[in-house]
């Protein structure tokens, strides 16, 4: 009898291991879509316009972004990860100007998402990018 509740309580406790262990991977490794309008900068490297997937991978606000064309990282910079009002309704960037006329990539919010990656490259004043879906 006693064996039996022993091996109840670790087949339980082996279940939820994997269990959480499942869940805790998810929040490792996320993915994303950004479309780029316009030239912009991320952590010094200049990302040309065009389409891009996005993967961050950690564990609670601060994450490591990759930005990917096809399977080639094109910039890769520390990010926050920041808790929005609402639900962005598309995907869409937050640009900072620079002092140069450059555009830094400041923010990246995703459809149907009440989060968003922050990426701190000073304060220069910031503008909302359009849709990119």
């Amino acid at each position: 009898m006693k064996f039996a509740n022993v091996s109840k309580g670790l087949l339980l406790g082996l279940s939820l291991l994997l269990a959480t262990s499942g869940f805790a991977a998810n929040l490792h490794n996320h993915k994303g879509s950004l479309q780029l309008s316009d030239s912009v900068t991320v952590s010094g490297k200049t990302v040309p316009a065009g389409d891009y997937s996005v993967k961050w991978e950690g564990t609670g606000s601060n994450v490591q972004l990759n930005i990917l064309k096809g399977s080639t990282v094109v910039a890769s910079t520390p990010a926050r990860v920041v808790d929005l009002d609402q639900s962005s309704g598309s995907n869409s960037t937050v640009l900072k100007s620079n002092g140069d006329g450059s555009k830094s990539l400041a923010e990246i919010r995703f459809d149907g998402k009440k989060y968003a990656l922050a990426i701190d490259e000073g304060s220069p004043s910031a503008e909302m990018s359009g849709s990119s879906k």
